[in-house]
């Protein structure tokens, strides 16, 4: 008894629509078929497909069952064609977009670790904060920041990083250190451009969620320019931890309203399919992933800061 070549010849059935073409696609006698799905219906129990002299049409049961078996069977095949990528050589040229804080920050470093591992792929790395089309603009994958957007695209991800409220201590000398949320509204705030959140930032106190109004006097594209603004004593900022961690370590930049904590951010690598994934774009999700993994300033809770 062959359970899959059961599933195999019942899917190829109801996907051809007759017991003869079924056949002529596995190459098989249409009596064999017949009876790899009786010897199935037997198995089960059920009746999976009702037959008429003119037409096929699936059972309650058969639709459940060709749901299910079909979804098996594409798993088989991914799990054949992911460990027989494996045992390939990655190679070929791998276009990859990414974050401009984040890929000069964190990511430049590790693409000469990944070529030292793959001597046979090419990169072209393309830096943009905007959300670019991989499909439309020919892009192999993505390394994406935040809350992602509901699409086709497969998306796994590698690290999360927490967004820090905070601002330079001239400013806070100058202008006061808020004591709420609500505060923030009558402060100078330097807010970044493709915030999911716009200008109304979600926060986590003592007795819950709550919503921040601001009123940004200066919107910028980009969280380095954010954060060099802030270390100017320009205003209040709400950054990812990778962007400023430096200077809080170096009381450049100290939090504000620590009580209340801001959402993490997810950071994934997205493609545009699982299927038939190439071996270079395998490659290169599982190797950030595994150095994301063990990297001191991701996933990490507590913020270092340098004190007086």
């Amino acid at each position: 008894m062959d359970r899959f070549l059961e599933m195999q010849v019942f899917n190829a059935v109801v996907d051809e629509g007759s017991f003869v073409k079924a056949a002529e696609s596995l190459n098989l006698s249409k009596a064999a078929v017949s009876r790899h799905v009786q010897d199935l219906e037997t198995r089960l129990g059920v009746r999976l497909i009702q037959r008429t002299t003119r037409r096929l049409s699936l059972t309650s049961d058969g639709q459940i069952f060709f749901a299910r078996s079909k979804s098996l069977l594409e798993d088989l095949v991914d799990a054949e064609l992911e460990v027989a990528s494996r045992s390939q050589r990655a190679s070929g040229l791998l276009r990859i977009n990414v974050p401009v804080s984040f890929g000069v920050s964190h990511l430049a470093p590790v693409w000469g670790q990944f070529r030292d591992l793959h001597p046979g792929v090419k990169l072209d790395i393309t830096l943009t904060d905007r959300v670019v089309d991989l499909v439309e603009e020919g892009f192999d994958m993505a390394v994406r920041i935040g809350q992602l957007e509901s699409s086709s695209l497969v998306s796994r991800m590698i690290a999360t990083s927490r967004l820090v409220l905070c601002a330079s201590p001239h400013y806070l000398a100058i202008h006061g250190q808020p004591s709420s949320p609500k505060d923030l509204i009558n402060h100078a705030v330097v807010a970044y451009s493709y915030a999911t959140q716009k200008d109304d930032w979600q926060l986590m106190g003592p007795e819950g969620p709550v919503i921040a109004k601001t009123q940004p006097v200066i919107h910028a594209n980009s969280g380095e320019t954010c954060r060099a603004i802030a270390v100017s004593s320009q205003g209040i900022i709400l950054q990812p931890l990778f962007i400023v961690d430096e200077e809080l370590k170096a009381g450049r930049l100290v939090p504000v309203l620590p009580q209340y904590t801001a959402a993490e951010l997810g950071i994934y690598v997205v493609y545009p399919s699982r299927q038939h994934l190439s071996t270079k774009v395998r490659a290169l999700v599982d190797f950030l992933s595994q150095y994301f993994a063990a990297h001191p300033l991701m996933n990490q809770d507590s913020i270092e800061v340098q004190q007086d």
